[in-house]
Formats: structure tokens, C-alpha cells, sequence
């Protein structure tokens, strides 16, 4: 058998759809046998794009995405793509081309050392020397990049090792259950939440996961503990109920931070070290139990005196069953806090000026979508508005990156929501700076006939770095630019453009979008001059 045919046939063993690719042609052989197997080519226009839509499937579909590029150029235009999966901790599986390795003879021509260059950005890589190591090595790759915590591998395979024979067989998945975590370190955190005054449940990026939603649900429901949660744990459990306190999209000073300053103990369930814990441990001060997969990783603000290591939905089935409700603490500061925040939150919420402010596009979307509906956000300021004033209602509902927090995503993330969930409404929120950074997926989405709607808020400039300026009392300098007609820009790919001219306008457009097949794309101004004064100012002095 051809090497390329086994390569392919590995990736169908493990239950590979889709290929996300800017194939080259050191990839030519992979693709003709791509070309004769069930799964299908997504031909993309940018191998970020490409690897943003492969790491979004991995982040909703649990199995890893896979993107595949050429060697040198291709491969660089994969780094931030394997950065944003692994700092996420989203399953994803690189493939790139190199030239001949037993016996070259383009002396040096495009070639860098692509092995060396993806090992700070994934958990394994490796490059393929003989088509008999395919199947260990694709078996091998898919396990790592599942494992806790999810993330990015990558794979080499080189023209002349694409085009060997082969007679291997291929290797089984194989389920992974994790360990359960200990008994001692069970009967400790009884103990500790049993004497606590204040417990208060934080939600963390490693504990959103499918599995997890139910089981973190009944806890919540068992204890009556209030909870709250990172930006990446958003979703986790239905932020319409009655202990949600609200997410910490800030660090500090939030209306948020003031249950959190007053608790005692904090039961931090998945906190990974990505998102900076929103809270800052003092010796004698509050005590934290980290219930996660790994042990947690110790530094000057971020200390537990209890790990509760093992898998997380046994670790809350289990601890919810071995306590006692009748001991357990009641926290009626807690509910003061969630009315000043919910009272907060909604306060510009009914505000009509024009151009539209972020607080009022935040309910807007709340309001015509449903609950299984899912929100694709790039990176900007909006992004803390729609962590702190969007309740999710489901898990990932509101795709946001709080991890490498990258421009340019969330256009391809939108698309692969639609591609593998066309039954729910996909919806892109951008900036003008990150959608121009990806902007060519347009002809994308087009060309597999796509349905989502993307909002470009626009205001010409990289409003979340004016926001920072603005707080350090810096000058207004170097952040602005100009845009082209996004109208235009929508019309020239075949998509349906639209500019917003008053809020009713807008959601007359937005109405039309949600119930109209096709890609659709809003030009919606956006006021963004309460960022200082909310964000900077009255948070910290409230």
C-alpha cells in the first residue's frame, strides 16, 4: 500500500471528516489519496484560517480537528493556529509537507526546521522517516492531543516517505478513563468545605467539557452554593440560574470581586493556568481546594491548600454524595452581590444611541438567539462585554479565546460552527481589526454554502490597545486606520452586505440575517467611549 493511502486511512480510523488545508506540492500525494477516501477537503484561502476552523472543531467536537499546509511558508502560517489550540486546550491534529528527506535535490530551497519550530506550541511533534511508523505515529498523536489537557500535534511527512510502500496495519483507538481521585484527598475537601463559613464554587476553562455540565449542575443544585466563572467557563452550567454570581472578565475591581473578596473558601473547579485566577491568595487569608485533572501549578498568587486531582466528573459526582447539605453554610451576602452585579450589568442594556454601544449589542444577540445558538467572538474590548453582560445558556454557546487571545479567529470558528451544527444559528462578532486579519474566508464560507452572520463592529481603529492607552494616561497615538466599504467588501465574495443606521435599523437587519440562509455580513458603528469610564474608572472606585 501506498504510504500517503495508509496516512489517510489512519486519519479514517480515527474518525476524521473534515481537512481544513492550503495544501502545496509537497502535499500532493496525501491529497490525491484524500481525494478517494470519505474524508473531505476544506479548501481554505490562509492556513490560519484553516487551522482556526480545525481547532474549533476539536474545541466542539472533543475528537481533534486536522489542517494540513506545505512545508516552510505553510507551516509558519500554522504557528499561531497551534498556539491558540494548545493554550486553549483544544484537540488539534497539523499536517505539513516537506521535501524528499533521503535525498534531496532543491538544496535548502523553503526548508526550515518545522519539528523544531512547532515544539514550544504543541505537545508532540515529529516529523515521519518511514511509512511503516504511520499508523503508531497517528495513534500515538490523536491520544496525546485528547489527553488533559487537550491541545496541539503536529505531524511531517515528507514527499519521497508519502510515496513508499507499506504493508502495516493500523492501530485501534482506544478509550482513556482517568483515575479517580484519591479518598483522603476527598474526605479533606468535606472537611474543609463543612467548616467554611463563605464557600464559593469558581468555574475554570479545564472544566468545560461536555461530560462535566450535568454533574457541575447537580453540585450546584445540591450544595446551593453560588458560583461563578472564568471566561472560559462560561456556559459550563446555564447562567440563567439562581446561584450564577457572574463571570470574572477582570482581574480585579469588578462588582463581582466583592463576593469573591468576601468568601473564605473558594472550591476552584478546573482553574487552568492560562486564565490568571481572578482572585489573589494571601498566606492566612482565603483557603482554595483545586479540583482539576493535574495537580495545580504553584506561584506568588495562586497557592491551594488542597488538591483534589483526578477525573473531574467523578471528583463532583463523588463529593456531592459525601456531603452533608444539612451542614453546609448559607450565604445570603452572596445574593446582595449578584443583585448589584445583574443590576450593573443591564444598565445600558435598553441604551438606543447610535453608533451602537457594546452593552446594547450584547442583549440584543441575547435576545434573538436561542439557547443552543452559538456566539464566535474574535479579540477586542468587546470581548470583556460579552464575558461580563452575555449569560450562556449551554456549553459552548459563546466561543471566546482567553487564552492566547489571538485576532483573526473568530470568522473561521463562526464557519465551523455552522459546518458541523447547521442546525443552530452561527453568529461572528468582530472587530474591524481582527476580521481584516482573516477576512478571505468569506470566499469560503461561500464556496461550501455556508449560513452565518457576522457583525463587524466598526471603529476604525484597534480599540481594546485605545482602551489600555487611555488607562495609562498615554497619548491617542498610532491605533487608527481606515477601513474598506465592508458592504462592498461582503457583495465582492457573493455574501449579502449591510450597513446599520440606527439601532431599529440594525435589528431589522439582524432579524433578516438570523432567518435568511446565506452569509451575511453587518457594518454596525460601535460607540465605544463608556470603556474608560466604566472599565477604568467607576469599577475601581466604586
Amino acid at each position: 500500500m501506498k504510504a500517503s493511502d495508509l496516512f489517510v486511512q489512519s486519519l479514517e480510523n480515527e474518525g476524521v471528516e473534515y481537512i481544513f488545508a492550503v495544501p502545496g506540492e509537497e502535499n500532493l500525494d496525501l491529497l490525491q489519496s484524500i481525494k478517494d477516501s470519505s474524508i473531505q477537503l476544506i479548501l481554505c484561502r490562509h492556513e490560519q484560517g484553516a487551522g482556526f476552523m480545525a481547532a474549533t472543531y476539536g474545541r466542539l467536537n472533543g475528537n481533534p480537528g486536522v489542517c494540513m499546509a506545505t512545508l516552510g511558508p505553510g507551516a509558519t502560517n500554522l504557528v499561531t493556529p497551534a498556539a491558540y489550540a494548545q493554550l486553549g486546550g483544544m484537540p488539534l491534529m497539523m499536517i505539513t509537507g516537506q521535501k524528499p528527506i533521503k535525498k534531496s535535490k532543491q538544496a535548502r530551497f523553503q526548508i526550515i526546521d518545522v519539528v523544531d519550530m512547532m515544539r514550544p506550541v504543541t505537545k508532540f511533534t515529529k516529523s515521519i522517516t518511514h511509512a511503516n511508523n504511520i499508523p503508531s505515529l497517528i495513534r500515538e498523536s490523536f491520544r496525546i492531543a485528547t489527553a488533559e489537557k487537550p491541545g496541539a500535534v503536529h505531524l511531517e511527512l515528507p514527499e519521497d516517505v508519502a510515496r513508499e510502500t507499506t504493508d502495516e496495519a493500523l492501530f485501534q483507538p482506544e478509550t482513556i478513563d482517568y483515575p479517580i481521585a484519591s479518598k483522603s484527598s476527598l474526605e479533606k475537601a468535606v472537611k474543609m468545605i463543612s467548616a467554611a463559613k463563605a464557600p464559593l464554587v469558581l468555574i475554570g476553562a479545564g472544566a468545560n467539557r461536555k461530560k462535566n455540565c450535568d454533574a457541575l449542575t447537580q453540585f450546584i443544585d445540591q450544595t446551593g452554593f453560588y458560583f461563578f466563572t472564568t471566561q472560559m467557563g462560561k456556559g459550563v452550567i446555564d447562567e440563567r440560574h439562581p446561584k450564577y454570581m457572574g463571570t470574572a472578565a477582570l482581574s480585579s475591581d469588578d462588582f463581582l470581586h466583592q463576593g469573591i473578596e468576601e468568601a473564605d473558601l473558594i472550591i476552584n473547579i478546573g482553574h487552568d493556568v492560562i486564565e490568571k485566577p481572578p482572585f489573589f491568595m494571601k498566606h492566612g487569608g482565603k483557603q482554595v481546594i483545586h479540583i482539576n485533572y493535574h495537580p495545580s501549578e504553584i506561584d506568588a498568587v495562586y497557592f491551594p491548600q488542597l488538591n483534589v486531582v483526578g477525573d473531574i466528573f467523578q471528583s463532583i459526582t463523588l463529593l456531592g454524595s459525601m456531603l452533608n447539605k444539612e451542614s453546609l453554610a448559607d450565604t445570603p451576602f452572596f445574593a446582595e452581590v449578584k443583585t448589584k452585579v445583574t443590576k450593573h450589568l443591564s444598565k445600558y442594556f435598553e441604551d438606543t444611541r447610535f453608533p451602537m454601544l457594546p452593552q446594547r449589542l450584547v442583549n440584543i444577540l441575547r435576545e434573538n438567539l436561542g439557547e443552543k445558538d452559538v456566539v464566535s467572538l474574535d479579540n477586542g474590548i468587546y470581548k470583556l462585554w460579552f464575558a461580563r453582560n452575555y449569560p450562556a445558556y449551554s456549553h459552548n454557546t459563546l466561543l471566546l479565546d482567553n487564552a492566547l487571545a489571538t485576532m483573526g479567529a473568530g470568522l473561521p470558528s463562526a464557519m465551523a460552527v455552522n459546518l458541523l451544527h447547521p442546525e443552530k444559528k452561527s453568529v461572528a462578532v468582530v472587530g474591524d481589526g481582527g476580521f481584516m486579519m482573516n477576512s478571505q474566508e468569506l470566499e469560503t464560507a461561500m464556496r461550501l454554502g455556508l449560513n452565518l452572520t457576522v457583525i463587524i463592529l466598526n471603529d476604525s481603529a484597534y480599540g481594546m490597545i485605545k482602551w489600555k492607552q487611555e488607562d495609562l494616561a498615554l497619548d491617542d497615538f498610532g491605533l487608527d486606520y481606515k477601513n474598506p466599504d465592508f458592504v462592498q467588501y461582503a457583495q465582492s465574495y457573493g455574501a449579502n452586505g449591510y450597513r446599520a443606521e440606527s439601532d431599529a435599523h440594525f435589528q431589522e437587519i439582524l432579524k433578516t440575517c438570523l432567518r435568511k440562509d446565506g452569509v451575511h455580513l453587518i457594518d454596525l458603528p460601535v460607540d465605544y467611549s463608556l470603556n474608560h469610564e466604566i472599565l477604568n474608572v467607576l469599577l475601581k472606585n466604586k
